[in-house]
């Protein structure tokens, strides 16, 4: 079976997705890069649980525990924990202690673990709490407003909020982007005209750093080591 993943998105603005998934017969991943930071639960022989892993600026080889059972919150880009900066979780993770089926300790409370149906309740205790925040100027810029800021500090404040620059992030994103658009049949070629690629061998580079595939690989999916999540998302604004 491998590796089997379900994705919802989210209409709570803090939420990029919602994710769970199982394994069977798989030992690693390929782990795509992705801007975005995520609150993932897991449960494998028996143990729960929980850590929070930071943003992966670039496609990396990941263990993948058999027969385990995964939930995860995929955050909004701008959304962070001002206790745990962002930009100090980069491809790493913090994990999260005393962690049950049933609760999670966070910053001195008990708290209900979440799962795929309930979670935006759970991130929404989070908000009001003081957990998370968000940095309103990231989404807007992503979106294409112009704040009325200076470069130098809408360079900082996107630092501070999701670890990564603004044109880490639009990479990253058109990578992803890409490795959809190859996988549902795509034309390299095509691609590179899509999502505005100088050329193939460009696109080529782009996959192999961010994702971790060429195009050939794309087409025919490796099950002894499978991608992790990827999913259709609307362009960003241009830079």
């Amino acid at each position: 079976m491998g590796l089997v993943i379900e994705s919802r998105p989210s209409e709570l603005l803090y939420i990029e997705r919602v994710w769970r998934s199982c394994s069977d017969d798989v030992s690693r991943m390929m782990s795509v890069a992705t801007s975005h930071w995520e609150l993932v639960f897991w449960e494998h022989h028996g143990q729960v649980r929980a850590a929070v892993l930071g943003p992966e600026p670039r496609a990396c080889r990941a263990p993948v525990p058999g027969d385990a059972v995964f939930f995860g919150i995929s955050f909004a880009l701008g959304t962070s924990m001002p206790h745990l900066p962002v930009s100090r979780l980069v491809g790493g993770n913090a994990a999260i202690p005393d962690v049950t089926r049933r609760s999670v300790w966070l910053k001195g409370s008990v708290w209900h673990v979440p799962d795929y149906d309930n979670a935006e309740a759970f991130v929404l205790r989070m908000v009001r709490e003081g957990i998370v925040d968000l940095d309103p100027v990231v989404p807007a810029v992503l979106d294409g407003a112009c704040p009325d800021v200076s470069d130098r500090t809408l360079q900082r404040r996107f630092v501070a909020a999701t670890g990564l620059t603004r044109g880490a992030i639009r990479q990253i994103h058109r990578a992803r982007q890409a490795a959809v658009l190859i996988q549902e049949g795509v034309s390299a070629q095509e691609v590179v005209h899509r999502l505005g690629y100088f050329d193939q061998p460009h696109l080529a580079r782009s996959l192999n750093r961010y994702v971790g595939r060429t195009a050939t690989q794309l087409s025919a999916p490796d099950t002894a080591e499978p991608l992790s999540l990827l999913y259709k998302t609307w362009p960003l604004a241009p830079a």
